[in-house]
């Protein structure tokens, strides 16, 4: 369930979201993390409910003493109204048993608010590509017919690869069994694509392959990627500090070795 911020809840109609999946080296959210600190959108609402886990911190996109005070939580909805972009950032890990739960309460929230377009960020296991996904960049991409219909010029001219479906038994050459897709490491990204699909929502996932530990070139990337097509940035890519660095990575890998244990 969606709560506002405040009194007046923000009209999302025709706005286009963009949402992270919690996947192997938590690649969407870092990449979601540099679209809010690097656009200083406003926090309008956040999501309750029971499907995360409970959590709750300091303002992770704090730029002064008094910012870092303000409280927030597990999943939490950011615009920038003057771009008609809209992000939910998700920063706790989904209890695996309410998993279809909350994909349901997601393709729920996005009919009813009435956005244009989804983008999902996601990233899958490197070391389980099949032969065929070695080739080429590390990224993938996968788009619902309902959206295919108004942005295959745009996804053409990217160039983009889409996802391969590989086998269901890899190394197995049986004619009865029909390949399907597969994302290994990447969450609910599969759910939501399929619900997205039945339901005729307009919605596109951009993953990357990606191993874990330091994914923050990662993150660059796909955000990169990301605004080929949006234009959220000019040239980004040309000039790397454009994206802003929020101040919470600085606690990405924890907070240091205590010197005390030496």
């Amino acid at each position: 369930m969606f709560i506002s911020s405040d009194n007046s809840p923000p009209c999302f109609k025709d706005f286009t979201l963009v949402m992270p999946a919690v996947a192997v080296g938590n690649v969407g959210q870092l990449a979601v993390d540099l679209i809010v600190s690097t656009l200083n959108m406003n926090r309008v609402g956040y999501i309750h409910t029971d499907c995360l886990i409970p959590m709750a911190g300091n303002n992770p996109y704090a730029t002064c003493k008094e910012d870092a005070e303000e409280l927030h939580t597990p999943a939490e909805v950011y615009t920038a109204p003057e771009l008609k972009l809209a992000v939910l950032q998700i920063r706790a890990p989904i209890i695996q048993t309410k998993s279809k739960k909350f994909r349901q309460l997601v393709v729920s929230w996005i009919k009813s608010s009435g956005f244009s377009r989804t983008v999902i960020l996601s990233s899958s296991h490197a070391y389980q590509r099949d032969d065929r996904q070695l080739e080429g960049t590390s990224l993938r991409y996968l788009v619902t017919p309902s959206l295919l219909k108004v942005s295959a010029d745009a996804l053409k001219e990217l160039g983009w690869k889409e996802m391969e479906l590989v086998s269901a038994f890899p190394g197995l050459t049986d004619a009865n069994t029909e390949p399907r897709l597969c994302i290994p490491g990447g969450g609910i990204t599969k759910g939501l694509y399929t619900d997205s699909c039945s339901e005729d929502l307009p919605l596109a996932v951009l993953l990357l392959f990606c191993s874990e530990g330091d994914n923050i070139p990662d993150a660059f990337t796909l955000v990169n990627h990301l605004n080929d097509w949006l234009h959220l940035l000019d040239n980004p890519s040309q000039e790397p500090n454009k994206w802003k660095i929020p101040t919470s990575w600085s606690l990405l890998f924890g907070s240091g070795i205590p010197p005390a244990l030496f």
